[in-house]
């Protein structure tokens, strides 16, 4: 007879889970003798938590149904937090198995023993569980996955404690029945589609599935037949995008910026998306960037079919057939001279290859990224969701390991790619196809420029200053990227960057490219953004919206 572990290896496998990224310890050990035991379920080892909850994080988003991740006790999922927060803010579908000590163990208060419910309730407040017996370790599996799944996806942890995973009499269970969404009700496609044909002006707010490229060309055909507007979130989870789709506006990420995109709607109609707001409070600003007046409408929440509530809302305004606006297909020049962010961003427009997936935490550097990329051959983006930065080298392992025929580009900034550069080893030891990029600025870039947008100091002092600096000593990720398998050079003119680009794209495994440039804001466009921002709601909208296109295109 199976013990537990047994059983809930093959609880997994049987509900389509086929990966575990696991960095596990001394109490998951009966979990890690049961992978040899399920064929279907493919290990891979991290070597921080950070990194394997990132992989889960980003193989969800690409292949559209959850992995497994093993951590050990409440500290090995502290040490996962920041990425389970990006997949629950992205609506990700993540089983977590937490070890935990045996049950007897637990009242004596070991070193290691934590209150692991109270972690996991901070990225899975709709599922944790702990699992108190072997015979019932199978249905808590299989209820866990059916809370994951969703929809919306989320993040559902299962606690499994040593001795309920050696004990004997372990029970697999039938995989969950998958719920069917429902689609917008009569009334509020009806509701929506009067105040469309209202006369004023209306956008729609893509979100979550919204932005795959069916529920795209809904959007787009109500778009063209209508007269509405399309934005998308400002960080997506998955947005497919590229020559021939629809192209969508992105919201910006500075309030400022967004609040004069949005500052003509007389109706927001939001689908499988929040209402948008501010990422931070700043004295003296709204944090919600509806403007007054602007009326919102739900068409499709998280749990709602998000394509078909499009499409009926098409049919309904007599849109079903209309000729959705699509990207045409165009590249930017190959750049030249001395290397920049925005030659960075030109060179990935310029050689990015078809269904790339393009894995973007370049933060300040990535300004230019967008614009660069619009006409690019079809590709995939995933974005950094939930704000917490180290989220891309780990979404770039998942993506790879759900979708290997596909190349996967990321960029990220140096301060990010430290926070998880363990990552990696992984692509290294899984001989993932991915390139990394580095864009080493030697700077917390969007924290110099948040420094004077909060008001804190108009000129950060030494001490202010040094704790924004990346420099003294540099950091050397062409180094530290060898020394863990990874083929990595560094480049700091257009011409190296666009040859090793071209290099890592044409040969298989990882590579890291490490980008060097100077930061995109410097301290004069530092000191005069905040200015430029202020000034937006006094200028005339034509200057304004110029300002925004210049700023952030």
């Amino acid at each position: 007879m199976p013990n537990g572990a047994q059983a809930l290896m093959k609880t997994l496998a049987d509900a389509g889970i086929e990966v575990c990224f696991s960095n596990p310890g001394t109490s998951e050990m009966h979990f890690v003798a049961a992978l040899d035991d399920e064929p279907r379920m493919r290990a891979v080892l991290a070597l921080f938590e950070g990194v394997a909850t990132g992989a889960a994080d980003g193989y969800a988003r690409m292949a559209d149904k959850p992995a497994a991740v093993l951590l050990h006790l409440g500290c090995g999922l502290g040490n996962g937090l920041a990425n389970l927060h990006n997949a629950r803010k992205g609506r990700v579908p993540v089983v977590n198995i937490v070890g935990d000590h045996a049950t007897y163990h637990q009242p004596l208060d070991a070193q290691l023993q934590s209150d692991i419910e109270t972690v996991a309730r901070n990225v899975s407040p709709e599922f944790v569980r702990s699992s108190h017996k072997t015979e019932e370790l199978g249905a808590d599996a299989a209820d866990a996955i059916a809370a994951a799944i969703g929809p919306p996806g989320r993040v559902a942890t299962l606690i499994l404690p040593a001795d309920v995973s050696w004990g004997e009499g372990g029970q697999a269970a039938a995989p969950p029945e998958l719920v069917e969404p429902d689609v917008a009700d009569d009334d509020t496609v009806k509701q929506i589609a009067e105040a469309i044909r209202g006369g004023g002006k209306t956008a729609l707010l893509l979100g979550g599935r919204a932005l795959r490229e069916p529920s795209l060309v809904a959007a787009a055909r109500i778009a063209a037949h209508n007269g509405v507007k399309v934005f998308s979130e400002v960080f997506p989870t998955r947005l497919e995008r590229g020559a021939g789709r629809p192209p969508v506006e992105r919201v910006a990420y500075l309030a400022e910026l967004a609040t004069l995109q949005l500052s003509d709607f007389d109706h927001l109609v939001l689908v499988d998306a929040k209402k948008p707001v501010s990422f931070f409070a700043y004295p003296g600003k709204p944090s919600e960037l509806v403007p007054d007046g602007c009326r919102v409408h739900v068409l499709a929440r998280p749990d709602e079919a998000v394509q078909a509530s499009l499409e009926k809302l098409a049919g309904a305004l007599g849109a079903e057939k209309a000729e959705p606006e699509l990207q045409a297909a165009r590249r930017p020049g190959r750049p030249r001279g001395r290397l920049s962010a925005e030659k960075v961003c030109k060179a990935v427009g310029h050689l990015l290859p078809e269904n790339a997936i393009l894995v973007d935490e370049a933060n300040t550097s990535g300004l230019m990224l967008p614009v660069m990329t619009a006409g690019a051959p079809r590709h995939d983006l995933i974005t950094l969701t939930g704000g917490a930065i180290g989220q891309s080298l780990p979404n770039a392992v998942g993506a790879a390991i759900a979708c290997p025929n596909r190349p996967v580009l990321t960029l990220v900034g140096d301060g990010s790619a430290m926070y998880t550069n363990q990552a990696l080893w992984t692509m290294a030891r899984e001989n993932l196809d991915i390139t990394v990029v580095v864009l080493a600025n030697a700077a917390y870039s969007i924290l110099n420029v948040e420094l004077e947008r909060v008001g804190a100091r108009d000129s950060g002092g030494p001490k202010a200053r040094s704790q924004l600096d990346l420099s003294a000593p540099n950091l050397d990720f062409a180094r530290m990227a060898q020394g863990m398998g990874v083929h990595a050079v560094r480049a700091d003119t257009a011409e190296d960057f666009c040859k090793a680009m071209e290099y890592a794209l044409a040969q298989p495994g990882p590579h890291l490219i490490e980008a060097v440039i100077p930061e995109s804001l410097n301290r004069t466009k530092r000191r005069i953004l905040p200015w430029l921002l202020r000034s937006i709601p006094k200028m005339p909208k034509p200057m304004a919206r110029a300002l925004k296109r210049k700023l952030a295109p």
